[in-house]
């Protein structure tokens, strides 16, 4: 039984050295001359404005809670399609339902103006 986790050992120790040695490498030969303009955090390659703690609009967020529960919802397809054939009409019946649940959900969010941009 050691002997077939023997490989997975020595990639995972491989690994640790790889990236140990990379780290090693940029702390002895990086740079090492801080400025307050080094220290200063980038945007994009524009002036800092303003303060960091600037309130977002309640949209940004439905729209990216939106986004991740229709993300969610199609990653259930995958499997479905993976043994569609195993599956039979009972499977294609089911994941009609389920996508006609995410069509009603979809429609009753565009009806509400929750993806609408101002």
């Amino acid at each position: 039984m050691s002997e077939s986790y023997l490989p997975i050992f020595i990639l995972f120790f491989v690994t640790l050295g790889i990236g140990g040695a990379m780290l090693g490498l940029a702390y002895v030969l990086g740079p090492r001359k801080p400025s307050a303009i080094k220290e200063m955090p980038f945007e994009f390659g524009s002036p800092n404005i303003g303060t960091a703690r600037e309130r977002f609009s309640v949209k940004y967020y439905v729209t990216a809670i939106l986004f991740l529960v229709f993300d969610i919802e199609s990653v259930f397809i995958y499997p479905w399609a993976v043994l569609f054939r195993e599956l039979g009409w009972f499977g294609f019946v089911e994941m009609l339902v389920f996508v006609a649940f995410i069509l009603v959900g979809l429609v009753y969010v565009l009806r509400k103006g929750a993806l609408e941009w101002e």
